[in-house]
């Protein structure tokens, strides 16, 4: 199948789109449907949580193998699988009665979201070979990956309120049947390199899968265990060790998972890094930001959703119409530097705001410069990731992109709920107010993330190669 119009090229970016603002989505939308999801259950506190964890731990521990799969396999067979696999589980999420139906369910979601997500942008960049056109593709996608989050706990409360608690993973369903059909329709087949004698790295692929889905379970309990406890040293050892392991194994086999190789390239590894940085200053936005006007300023769930709004469209417009021409015109380090360090500042803005703040005053300055930063920055981190590697390993790139924001958002936002938690607990204890210790609490934590990103910013714009040509691109389709 060859795509021979630019409508339809279009549309298939719309449908892998609508299947990565699904996959986004499943990660935010249960939280604010967690007090339903508990009475209805009969969940404890701490049996609560996985919930959650069970998506996050599946999700980040396969990204790496799922991209690798795609590569060896084919990306369209692999999205497929992932979108059906991750449909089937919302069904039986939405239809569960216990709480083990309804763990095991949203394990297997995060099975199927990670393979889907891992090659998504392998896919996407099989549909736009022309930087220009790539780039205002990258936009659009980047924007559905970055704003969905927020756009989650938006539906989250309007479903949960509306209907019942069962209804945000339901709404799954007719998303994911119809991007299977659309992708059949829409997305060329291509064959991956086993078809030409390569097999998978077994090793690699049990020892590397090993290693991510222990550092995610002791970062997800590292703030309950004590991050110094011996418990949680001794899961970080073990995913050291089997990451050790992995890296042997691929120096040493014919056929390797990750071919070690790939990280000379140095667009690949810097943005790997600054995207880790990143999700960590994102992931701090969003969830404290959350927490300060929930707990802080009694907003309801369905309040603190709509709050984010403004600077969902900030980020959307520049995402979508300004991002790519920026790229085009100047590289990527100077956006990516401009972006992140306007998100450092909406961070900064964040952290003076006050017990007794409002909206306008103390909200809304963070929400439109983190707007305004992630829909400039995005698009060239995943532009700068993807811009040197092979065709052959798109699905692995793509792989490691998605992890390194997975891993990154997880630990930044473990970390920095940590420092919060402290911080707050200290101030308590000093005899100040409940709302006054939480607000202490989130502006440490907010100047760390506003560290994280300018970090990020002074990375990526000093190590960032400015050529933005792909290494291998491939002739565009005939008309």
């Amino acid at each position: 199948m060859t795509i021979t119009d630019d409508r339809t090229r279009w549309f298939a970016l719309y449908t892998l789109c609508a299947a990565s603002l699904m996959i986004v989505l499943d990660a935010t939308i249960v939280n604010v449907a967690l007090p339903s999801i508990r009475d209805d259950l009969g969940f404890n506190e701490s049996s609560l949580a996985w919930v959650i964890n069970a998506y996050t731990l599946t999700f980040g521990g396969l990204l790496l193998l799922g991209g690798r799969l795609g590569d060896l396999y084919g990306p369209r067979r692999l999205f497929i699988f992932g979108i059906g696999l991750f449909t089937l589980a919302s069904l039986v999420c939405g239809l569960s009665t216990s709480q083990g139906m309804l763990i095991t369910a949203r394990a297997i979601q995060g099975i199927g979201g990670a393979v889907a997500s891992a090659v998504s942008l392998s896919l996407m960049l099989g549909l736009f070979t022309k930087p220009a056109e790539r780039a205002k593709a990258m936009g659009l996608f980047g924007f559905t990956a970055s704003g969905g989050g927020s756009i989650g706990v938006v539906l989250g409360g309007v479903l949960t309120d509306a209907i019942n608690w069962h209804w945000i993973f339901l709404v799954n369903l007719p998303i994911g049947v119809a991007v299977v059909f659309l992708t059949l329709r829409l997305i060329p087949n291509t064959a991956g390199s086993a078809a030409h004698g390569r097999s998978l790295d077994v090793g690699g692929a049990i020892t590397v899968t090993g290693a991510l889905m222990v550092a995610v379970y002791a970062t997800l309990n590292g703030n309950a265990d004590g991050w110094t406890s011996g418990t949680t040293l001794v899961r970080f050892a073990v995913a050291i060790a089997l990451f050790v392991a992995f890296i042997v194994i691929e120096t040493r086999v014919k056929s390797p998972l990750m071919p070690l190789g790939l990280f000379r390239r140095r667009n690949l590894s810097t943005a790997s890094v600054a995207g880790i940085l990143w999700a960590g200053a994102m992931f701090a936005w969003f969830f404290l930001s959350a927490l300060y006007m929930q707990l802080v300023l009694g907003y309801s769930p369905l309040k603190v959703g709509l709050g984010f709004l403004p600077g969902n469209l900030v980020m959307g417009f520049l995402s979508i119409a300004v991002s790519a021409k920026l790229v085009m015109r100047y590289g990527v380090r100077i956006p990516l530097a401009i972006g992140l360090a306007a998100a450092g500042l909406g961070l900064l803005a964040f952290a003076r705001a006050p017990v007794d703040g409002g909206y306008v005053m103390d909200v809304l300055p963070g929400m439109i410069l983190l707007g305004f930063g992630a829909g400039i920055a995005f698009n060239p981190v995943l532009f700068a990731a993807m811009s040197e590697v092979k065709p052959e390993e798109s699905g692995l790139a793509s792989g490691i992109v998605n992890t390194s924001f997975m891993m990154g958002g997880a630990l930044g936002l473990a970390v920095l709920a940590s420092v919060a938690a402290s911080r707050t607990s200290h101030l308590e204890s000093s005899g100040h107010s409940t709302a006054s210790a939480l607000t202490g609490g989130y502006h440490v934590a907010f100047v760390i993330g506003a560290l994280f990103a300018v970090t990020a910013a002074a990375i990526g714009a000093t190590l960032l190669r400015t050529h933005m040509a792909p290494a291998h691109e491939p002739e565009p389709a005939p008309a």
